[in-house]
């Protein structure tokens, strides 16, 4: 009964069933594994964040940022770049608008670090707002504040745009700041753990791909969708093995299918009338139906009436 797994129709149903559903499974627990190291990532920085104290370590010992460093207390000495201090616009911090503090310090290493001293807010092209900015210290400073990625055209707040007027920036990267200063600078950044005058510390922002964002809960709809995917293959060999079967008892009973053609139907004897005359009508109960008697002897041949 079960020969038919035998058959090169099932040998296909059969591979495609062995190799889809690990493929499956191994799918489902890959985007699994996303969601979860997203979720031990959040719970890191959100303990991280919510700890009183932490210690600071050396910029270069964090470098270069991960998913395992960013936010990370950073310290770095220097002396700050006056004569490069930037604007970065369209900052928001809360529900209130306003702009960046940027501050280039030079390390002893020969490269800067960019360092976002605070956020004001107002309006970075308004020189009453920007006459709020307190000056950088001068001479040599040892700052701290959270470890940040440089920023790329889908972060939050940048103006990748272009057209801003001398002295702002839009988008916080070594690759934007490259032309605007002669040395170089570290591709990463750090907010200020502490804030002069007007300006307000910045909280470090999330690394891309470890917050409890919508990519997160999309990871673990799609490890639904690949485990539903798993038993929809389970189920359909079993509903065409269970079909098959049934096909064989019924060809064993002698039951044709449902769906088998239907044999050609048995002709109906007829009558041969003599000398290779055609048979003549009859009607359902086999007598010749009225009027037939005439149409026969308007039909006969002059010789057979000689």
């Amino acid at each position: 009964m079960y020969r038919f797994l035998l058959t090169p129709r099932w040998w296909v149903i059969n591979i495609f069933a062995v190799l889809a559903i690990p493929v499956c499974l191994f799918m489902g627990s890959w985007q699994l594994s996303r969601f979860e190291a997203r979720v031990d990532t959040h719970n890191k920085q959100q303990d991280r964040s919510s700890a009183a104290k932490e210690t600071a370590e050396p910029l270069r010992a964090l470098l270069p940022v991960t998913d395992q460093t960013s936010g990370r207390l950073a310290t770095a000495t220097g002396r700050y770049d006056t004569a490069h201090q930037m604007l970065v616009p369209d900052r928001r911090l809360g529900d209130r608008d306003g702009f960046y503090v940027l501050t280039l310090l030079r390390t002893d290493g020969g490269k800067a670090l960019p360092v976002v001293r605070g956020w004001l807010p107002g309006d970075a092209d308004d020189r009453a707002d920007v006459a709020k900015v307190p000056a950088p210290p001068a001479g040599e400073v040892t700052v701290t504040g959270a470890l940040q990625a440089s920023e790329h055209q889908d972060s939050d707040g940048v103006r990748a745009r272009g057209g801003l007027p001398r002295g702002q920036l839009g988008m916080i990267s070594a690759a934007s700041l490259v032309n605007l200063v002669p040395y170089q600078v570290y591709d990463a950044w750090i907010t200020s753990a502490t804030a002069p005058g007007a300006l307000k510390p910045v909280p470090p922002a999330v690394a891309d791909g470890t917050g409890l964002d919508l990519k997160a809960f999309q990871n673990l709809g799609y490890t639904g969708e690949w485990f539903v995917f798993a038993g929809f293959v389970v189920f359909m060999w079993f509903r065409l093995f269970r079909r098959e079967v049934e096909t064989a008892r019924d060809l064993a009973l002698g039951i044709a299918p449902p769906d088998s053609p239907a044999g050609p139907a048995e002709a109906a004897p007829t009558a041969t009338a003599p000398d290779g005359a055609a048979p003549a009508a009859t009607g359902p109960t086999g007598a010749a139906p009225p009027g037939a008697e005439g149409d026969a002897e308007r039909t006969r041949s002059p010789s057979a009436t000689a």
